[in-house]
């Protein structure tokens, strides 16, 4: 139904591109976006019969636009692509909600919902510029794997026994295994970024963001 809309904007030479019922057009200037946008919003509506979804739709600098969880940036010249902060802020609220403990998967369940969820979510966002963005990411994800497993260690015995197997004196194991602090604050110590390490993550199974975009770089 769409089709008659594309049709009107190719014969107004308009720059556009559009994935179902998303819809971005480009224009030069704010006055001309504002003026386009309400043409083509009566165009939807009278001559289509669809409704438009006023709230969403916005006229707006490019810098300040979501599409398909994309935003977009200039540089040298040259339009890039990056990530939308809304679709960063909702794939750490996922990756919080698969490493909850409340959902009672074991540890082998986890790391597989999280290496699918990452895989995935990283090849969708592949065209953007988004290396040092995941690197960051990364330091919080590693933060919150460490959260986890500092919860399955929940006996002080436990946590001394894991904490020497991974290198740490007795008395500094037992003096951190005794620990008040919460848990998100020891998962941020130097004993546990010393110990369990993004190597020794790795080995364990669970797949870093940074990483995926690596392989994503050397197929495409």
């Amino acid at each position: 139904m769409l089709n008659e809309m594309e049709k009107e904007l190719e014969s107004r030479e308009h720059k556009f591109v559009r994935y179902a019922d998303d819809l971005l057009i480009l224009c030069r200037s704010k006055r001309s976006a504002e003026r386009t946008m309400s043409s083509m919003i009566h165009f939807i509506e009278d001559k289509l019969f669809l409704k438009v979804n006023r709230e969403k739709s916005q006229s707006a600098h490019i810098r300040k636009v979501k599409f398909l969880g994309y935003s977009f940036y200039k540089s040298k010249g040259e339009g890039r692509l990056r990530i939308h902060r809304k679709s960063v802020a909702k794939m750490k609220a996922k990756i919080k909600e698969l490493t909850s403990r409340s959902n009672g998967w074991g540890n082998s369940r986890r790391k597989e919902v999280l290496r699918q969820y990452i895989t995935g979510w990283v090849n969708y966002f592949k065209l953007a510029d988004m290396k040092n963005r995941l690197l960051r990411i990364d330091e919080w994800y590693r933060r919150r794997i460490r959260m986890v497993i500092w919860k399955q260690w929940k006996r002080i015995r436990t946590r001394v026994k894991n904490l020497i197997k991974l290198g740490v004196n007795k008395s500094k194991a037992w003096e951190w295994a005794n620990t008040r602090k919460s848990y998100w604050h020891t998962a941020n110590s130097f004993i546990l970024k010393t110990t369990i390490t993004t190597e020794n993550l790795r080995k364990a199974g669970y797949v870093m963001l940074s990483d995926q975009y690596r392989k994503v770089s050397i197929k495409t």
